[in-house]
């Protein structure tokens, strides 16, 4: 009985967007339940416009405020088209007859989240990602004046994500429409080994930092030493990788464009901490490096005042009479 976090003052005016950032367990998703009156308020109030909600009936807070929360909707033997209809009952009577007019506005709700497609589908039978555009559907369907979502963008791959976010907006725009949100912190997501554990990846890598998906490295020996730096490299990282070549690259600090995605590919990295001076002991792995293999690609037009040693080790190349291909 003891309130996690007290004095909570939101205001919002029409067509405007608020995210609610924390953890769990922060109290996002409480705060959310009250102000769609499905917890009761210990204390306070909320006003929709100058009205208390706490004295709206159900069917007059659903004329004005539409609910996506991540709890799944139990539905028997609802095809989606028919889940979406249902956010036209604030405005059907007692009989939830559709009119014409209903029709037209499920079909409107279904085409920007594109759910168009699995009208006809056994809602309890598509996946998370299809049902949670399914339910934004059925909340766009209510034409609500304000919508409350907790963790909106859950079970969403990015194309979906940015569509959902862009619907958000245009919707703002066009119709004033009010969001609240909530989302887990980006740091709490986004650590690193966290798509790959969720997903059970296996093969390939993602980095969430740079959201980088690469394909599994070459197996075996490096038989090319890459010259690269400041995102130079990708390229002809993943063409190697391709081609089936093992590759070995360097010297690249840890916060190089070029790093995730050598770290991903590379049989051997040679890197340097950031904003650190290149060690004397990286630039002599890096020649021996270059020693065994049989070719170097200088991905590199010019070095920069901080990339002398990588600009050693191409004239090392060159003295060392090796195959040098140029380009990026």
């Amino acid at each position: 009985k003891q309130p996690l976090i007290e004095n909570i003052e939101i205001c919002l005016e029409k067509g405007e967007i608020l995210t609610l950032i924390g953890p769990n367990g922060a109290g996002k998703s409480t705060i959310l339940k009250s102000i769609t009156k499905q917890l009761a308020l210990l204390g306070g109030t909320v006003y929709l416009g100058d009205q208390d909600i706490g004295q709206m009936s159900g069917n007059e807070l659903s004329q004005n405020m539409a609910v996506v929360l991540t709890e799944k909707l139990r539905t028997e033997m609802m095809t989606c088209e028919e889940v979406v209809a249902t956010g036209r009952y604030p405005y059907t009577g007692k009989f939830g007859i559709l009119s014409d007019t209903d029709r037209q506005a499920v079909a409107e709700a279904m085409e920007p989240v594109h759910v168009t497609t699995l009208k006809n589908k056994d809602f309890s039978k598509i996946s998370d990602g299809q049902r949670q555009r399914v339910m934004l559907a059925r909340a766009i369907c209510q034409e609500p004046e304000i919508i409350i979502l907790d963790e909106p963008t859950s079970y969403l791959d990015i194309k979906y994500k940015l569509d959902f976010l862009s619907i958000l907006q245009e919707m703002r725009k066009k119709k004033e429409l009010t969001v609240v949100m909530c989302f887990g912190t980006p740091q709490e997501i986004f650590k690193e080994g966290y798509t790959e554990k969720l997903f059970s990846i296996e093969t390939g890598s993602f980095d969430e930092r740079s959201e980088s998906m690469e394909l599994e490295p070459v197996k075996g020996k490096p038989e090319v030493f890459v010259i690269a730096g400041n995102g130079s490299g990708r390229n002809t990282y993943r063409r190697l990788q391709r081609e089936g070549i093992p590759f070995a690259t360097g010297i690249l600090f840890q916060n190089d464009l070029d790093y995730p995605v050598a770290k991903a590919l590379a049989a051997k990295v040679i890197g340097t901490a950031a904003f650190e001076p290149i060690t004397e002991e990286a630039l002599t792995e890096a020649k021996q490096c270059i020693n065994a293999c049989e070719r170097v690609i200088c991905c590199r037009e010019h070095f920069g005042t901080l990339e002398r040693e990588n600009q050693e080790l191409f004239d090392y190349a060159k003295s060392c009479k090796k195959q040098i291909e140029t380009g990026r």
